[in-house]
């Protein structure tokens, strides 16, 4: 979760010009690392949807984090592409990511760049590389305005006559950490799924990340995490 998948979307969305499933996923990020992400959710429910007309297209995705007692937090990413020129690959990309969380807040960000999309003949194969200038806007009293810029690939591939599916996106950006300082955050969410028909899939989510989670545990300085999920997606 917590990226898009704009590009795989728009295998979907070949033949009709829309697009739109929901995810339920079960994280054992907190199952594997007990002291450093102890307060990590167990269950994420996504709503995604891809729309495209005749400027280019719009997408959306919300993630809900779930605890046994609580709703933890509702993140979206929104963004908008507009075609460059009909039967050009390059689109201008405009997108804003931001949410709330029991405890607060996610600290929004505006993004604007230029994205370069393409696929193979029928669709089963697509990809996208996007560079984008990205501002994080103060949220909240911990928080304050700073720029930064992000490279984002994407990249979508059916196979086994469209029973599995292999999808997912790795970004790069500039971060800070709480001293103010300047880091490299990575962030990948590859997804495989197996289509049980064109509405129903089972499947799994593996979230690599460094500088991204947010470490509970005092004692441990570890940056890097992978937290598996198992996921069902229904298809509309």
């Amino acid at each position: 979760m917590k990226r898009f998948f704009t590009i795989a979307l728009m295998a979907v969305a070949a033949l009709s010009a829309n697009a739109q499933n929901i995810q339920l996923h079960y994280d054992f990020g907190r199952n594997i690392y007990s002291g450093e992400e102890a307060g990590r959710q167990k269950v994420t429910v996504t709503l995604e949807q891809f729309k495209a007309d005749e400027w280019g297209s719009w997408y959306y995705f919300v993630d809900v984090d779930m605890s046994r007692h609580f709703t933890e937090s509702a993140y979206t990413e929104i963004s908008r592409e507009f075609n460059l020129c009909k039967e050009s690959p390059f689109a201008a990309h405009v997108e804003y990511d931001g949410g709330l969380s029991k405890s607060g807040s996610f600290q929004q960000a505006g993004l604007l760049g230029a994205a370069y999309n393409g696929h193979n003949a029928d669709f089963s194969k697509t990809w996208s590389v996007q560079l984008l200038y990205k501002h994080f806007f103060k949220s909240y009293n911990t928080t304050h305005s700073y720029a930064s810029a992000q490279l984002t690939g994407v990249w979508g591939l059916n196979f086994l006559d469209d029973k599995l599916s292999f999808a997912g996106f790795i970004d790069f950006w500039r971060g800070e950490k709480a001293n103010n300082h300047g880091c490299l955050v990575v962030l990948s969410e590859p997804q495989l799924w197996y289509n049980f028909n064109k509405h129903f899939s089972v499947g799994t989510e593996w979230e690599f990340s460094n500088n991204f989670v947010y470490n509970a545990d005092p004692t441990s300085d570890k940056t890097f995490f992978v937290n598996p999920t198992l996921a069902v997606k229904w298809n509309f």
